[in-house]
């Protein structure tokens, strides 16, 4: 079946990015920018990866940065291999449930020192630049650099999810200092500097991953942690590595469709694939009532399985393989009812065995699909003393029922919403992802479907309307984009559906980023999402 839309006449609005050198895509235009100067200079999509992340952290300081954790997949294309990279911190060995207790905390903080895990972003950086970097290390963290002390102007997406925050900057002093100047949100347009990250990334730079890990940076995070009671010791950021692991997959209508394995909730897409692989498309497309129900409903049996089983695999046995099963899919597809919504479908029982996107296509082909996060915005609101970052808040996605997967554990990483994506078929090779805590799954899935199942391209898929979860939980409360007609909505809600109307183009629905090589042509091409302000920016001529 086809989908496709004219292109005088369509309903997307920005077009496809092409060309036969590298394209950036990022949710900032900074960074978009400075990631395409770095391919100019011939390097890699890993050296542009990390100069545009490291931008964006200066740039879209609630989002991501330093104080973060980091995943990627990279497709190298000589060889054709797939590469996964986990670098998500654990907790702090005195971080226990019992600890917790000690200090009259019966449930998972979300926010605060004790939701803080040890930030992967610099050694996940590092790692990745050992194996597939081209330039020298310190390069790459020139622009960042230079924005974070020269400043720029605040835009419009960001500057929202910065007054967001407001409450959670103003608990702590230098959280006030760095991020709230003249004791306030910075407005649209306003000028904005951080001299103190500045000084972190200019240390990182000189003397590599070790001075956040061994370093000045190590120490200053251990004293911040210390002084609100934190913790975290030396030897939590001074043992800590990033892991290599391999993606997991599933063949969708013949494309090959790859996530990272847990403690991500990649799985989830998968599953919610599976099962929406068990029906056809809908006569009606996307945006009509059955193709909508249809895959709400396989979001809830995906999810619910999730919730129950994603867990650090070096602490708890996951059933990757029976939940990407096929015949798996078939059972949990059987429960969905065509007329009426299930608010509460529960696990199944399989058999055992805030954020920031980026891609980058190389002009070789290599393709880095990146995903970064603080986790909320501000992660944690503790800001490191001098340094400009806030500190993530991971740890707020652990339980304390230790008879659960995900039960909070000295070193053990947190169930994590992050996820980089990657799909291929034939010549063609797609990284993506979208942003946006629990919306990642399924709006994975989504991206998925307007590719294979209509046929539109990837600037269209990314454009599309899309309905995400309001939280964590399975529930039968959806948010929706308002370009889905009136008596769609309708004939959803008299299905059970609680549908809560957004408008036409909302960040709730998370923010996208594709980019694609065609090794049969040597084309490369990219797609920014609209509701980021964000480009896909070429490669500009030596």
């Amino acid at each position: 079946m086809t989908y496709n839309a004219g292109t005088q006449d369509r309903s997307y609005g920005r077009s496809v990015v092409f060309t036969d050198r590298g394209i950036v895509a990022t949710s900032h235009y900074l960074a978009s920018q400075s990631g395409a100067q770095v391919l100019a200079r011939g390097g890699s999509a890993i050296d542009a990866a990390i100069a545009a992340n490291a931008v964006l952290g200066v740039t879209e300081p609630m989002m991501n940065g330093i104080g973060g954790d980091l995943f990627l997949i990279y497709w190298d294309a000589k060889s054709g291999k797939l590469y996964g990279l986990n670098a998500s911190g654990w907790a702090p060995r005195k971080l226990t449930i019992e600890f917790l207790a000690q200090h009259g905390i019966t449930s998972m903080p979300h926010d605060g020192i004790h939701s803080v895990t040890v930030p992967g972003a610099v050694e996940g950086w590092s790692q990745a630049h050992k194996r597939f970097g081209r330039l020298p290390w310190k390069d790459l963290f020139a622009p960042a650099i230079r924005y974070a002390e020269s400043g720029y102007a605040v835009p419009e997406i960001i500057q929202d999810y910065w007054a967001a925050e407001e409450s959670k900057l103003q608990k702590t002093q230098e959280a006030r200092r760095v991020f709230l100047p003249g004791g306030k949100v910075p407005e649209v347009g306003t000028w904005f500097r951080n001299p103190d990250i500045a000084k972190a990334l200019h240390l990182i730079a000189e003397k590599g991953r070790d001075a956040f890990y061994k370093g000045e940076i190590a120490q200053a995070i251990v004293s911040t942690s210390t002084a609100f009671g934190g913790a975290m010791q030396a030897e939590d950021l001074a043992d800590f590595s990033a892991e290599w692991v391999e993606p997991i997959s599933i063949d969708y209508r013949g494309w090959k469709i790859y996530e990272l394995p847990p403690n991500v909730q990649g799985m989830a897409a998968l599953e919610m694939l599976n099962i929406m692989g068990t029906f056809q498309p809908d006569k009606d497309g996307p945006k009509g009532t059955v193709e909508l129900h249809k895959k709400i409903e396989a979001m809830k049996l995906a999810y619910a399985d999730l919730y129950r089983y994603n867990a650090d695999q070096r602490f708890a046995k996951v059933p990757v393989q029976g939940l990407l099963d096929k015949t798996y899919a078939a059972q949990r597809a059987a429960l969905i009812d065509p007329e009426k919504a299930n608010c509460n479908p529960g696990a199944g029982h399989p058999a055992s065995s805030d954020t920031t996107y980026l891609a980058v296509v190389d002009k070789e082909g290599n393709i880095a699909s990146m995903i970064q996060s603080n986790y909320s915005g501000f992660g944690s609101g503790v800001v490191v003393q001098g340094m400009g970052f806030a500190l993530q808040n991971r740890g707020a996605l652990f339980g304390l029922d230790a008879s659960l997967p995900n039960a909070l554990q000295p070193r053990k990483r947190p169930f994590h919403t992050i996820i980089p994506a990657f799909m291929e078929r034939g010549d063609v090779h797609i990284g993506f992802g979208i942003m946006g805590g629990a919306n990642q799954p399924l709006a994975h899935a989504q991206f998925v479907s307007n590719l294979v199942d209509y046929g539109m391209n990837i600037q269209g898929a990314l454009d599309a309307p899309r309905f995400t979860v309001t939280s964590g939980q399975v529930s039968c409360d959806i948010l929706i984009e308002s370009r889905v007609t009136p008596d769609v909505i309708q004939a959803l809600r008299k299905k059970g559906h609680n549908l809560i109307v957004r408008a036409e183009y909302t960040a709730l629905m998370g923010r996208g980023q594709a980019v694609v090589h065609n090794s049969k042509t040597g084309m490369n091409s990219a797609a920014s999402d609209p509701r980021a302000d964000g480009v896909a920016e070429p490669e500009p001529p030596n």
